[in-house]
């Protein structure tokens, strides 16, 4: 009788166990997912890194070490006294200072409301010098705004225009009133509302509707990249009125940051989000994921710096200067402190200037629009170069064109997803940012 064979259990395989000649393909397998799976996310680190690179360049270059350049102020007098202390600030400022002259108080007061100088200052009378107690040189007589003699050295300025500014311009004249030997009397000729007290609210203001506007452009480009390109920028254009809408709010009843012109506040506050929006809308279509670091570049970094809303172009280097004079988040700072405090005075210009803007949006959707519409032939040609090959196939079973239809199918889902999986990350990447 042969004996029963026994099971080789030191050969045997366990339970579910993959074949041994397979294990090196799915360990493969792994590793190439792994990889590929590291690859994407060093893919998508990128975008942060570029961000911290250009927001450390941007806001340590203009806000870093704040000095002024060529501020202009004025000493108040027609004398030989003013024009001398006049020559005298110029020399040791070495450029940094404009000191001119100007006949008295009252022209020194226009000058600072229309913001041709910053700061004014008034100089003690002199004693017994041209006629008696409180004549200066030459004779003429210095009045305070309600006619009387001021007794002291007084230093005008206009804090709405800039807080920072004033501050710079009292310690200059400070230690100048400390030599003729009296206290210096600070004048604010224009002051900010109350709620308001540095005026830097506005560059808040700023900073609250563009993010709500660049953050918006990556929901509708992304989320809405099955849209026609027409319904996207309806979107954008919607979207813009209710973020000028919540802007307006903040401004007016919600924080009291002006006490008049709240109009016109929405209305700039309207001109300067559609342009970003537009602008945003048009780039989706070249740049893709990209979108949010090019919006932020150009509506954050370049933007908030260049603005005027911390330091004025007159208290930074010559390249945020420059950017100062066209770009959208000055016309609307600039724009706005002329509304409300300076009575309208230069107001035209920067409503222009956020008008150029919204044009410059309006043109890039037509482009964008054009490059779609090219986009969209050149598919629609392959797919009936496609069609027409495949039709032209010949001896191809039933079986065989199932498998292929399956394929096709299994194909275009794969890339749907996709561009599913895409937009969601880029919306993903705009919220954390």
């Amino acid at each position: 009788m042969s004996p029963v064979p026994r099971p080789d259990h030191r050969r045997s395989e366990p339970r579910g166990a993959a074949p041994a000649d397979l294990r090196p393909e799915r360990q493969g397998a792994h590793r190439s997912a792994r990889s590929a799976g590291l690859r994407h996310v060093l893919t998508h680190l990128i975008t942060p890194l570029l961000m911290c690179i250009g927001m450390g360049l941007a806001y340590l270059g203009a806000f870093a070490n704040p000095a002024p350049h060529d501020l202009p102020v004025a000493i108040v007098g027609s004398g030989q006294s003013a024009q001398l202390l006049a020559q005298s600030i110029n020399d040791k400022a070495g450029g940094d200072l404009e000191v001119r002259t100007v006949g008295d108080r009252s022209a020194a007061v226009g000058q600072l409301k229309h913001q041709e100088i910053f700061g004014a200052y008034v100089m003690k009378p002199e004693a017994g010098v041209g006629g008696g107690p409180g004549r200066g040189a030459g004779g003429e007589t210095r009045a305070a705004a309600d006619g009387t003699r001021s007794s002291r050295p007084e230093l005008l300025v206009a804090t709405a225009g800039s807080d920072t500014s004033a501050s710079v311009v009292q310690k200059i004249f400070t230690p100048i009133a400390a030599h003729q030997g009296a206290p210096l009397k600070v004048t604010d000729v224009v002051p900010t509302a109350e709620d308001d007290p540095t005026g830097q609210g506005l560059f808040f203001l700023l900073v609250a509707i563009s993010i709500g506007s660049y953050a918006s452009v990556a929901v509708i480009g992304g989320a809405g990249a099955v849209l026609p390109l027409r319904l996207r920028a309806a979107l954008a254009i919607g979207t813009s009125f209710v973020v000028s809408v919540i802007g307006a709010a903040f401004a007016g009843p919600v924080f009291h940051l002006v006490d008049r012109g709240l109009w016109g506040v929405w209305g700039m506050a309207w001109l300067y989000s559609a342009g970003i929006l537009l602008i945003g809308t048009g780039l989706h279509t070249f740049l893709k994921r990209w979108t949010t670091l090019g919006v932020m570049a150009l509506f954050v970094m370049l933007n908030f710096t260049s603005s005027g809303g911390i330091f004025r172009p007159e208290m930074q280097n010559g390249f945020f200067a420059a950017l100062h004079s066209f770009w959208n988040g000055a016309g609307f700072v600039e724009g706005t402190r002329s509304h409300i405090y300076f009575d309208g005075y230069g107001l035209a210009g920067h409503v222009w200037t956020l008008t150029v803007w919204l044009v410059v949006g309006a043109v890039m959707v037509g482009v964008a629009g054009l490059a779609e519409g090219r986009r969209r032939r050149a598919e629609a040609t392959a797919a009936a170069n496609a069609a027409a090959v495949a039709a032209a196939a010949v001896a191809a079973t039933v079986p065989e064109r199932a498998v292929g239809e399956r394929k096709e199918r299994k194909a275009q889902e794969g890339w749907e997803g996709r561009e599913g999986r895409e937009a969601e990350e880029e919306m993903e990447e705009a919220v954390g940012v």
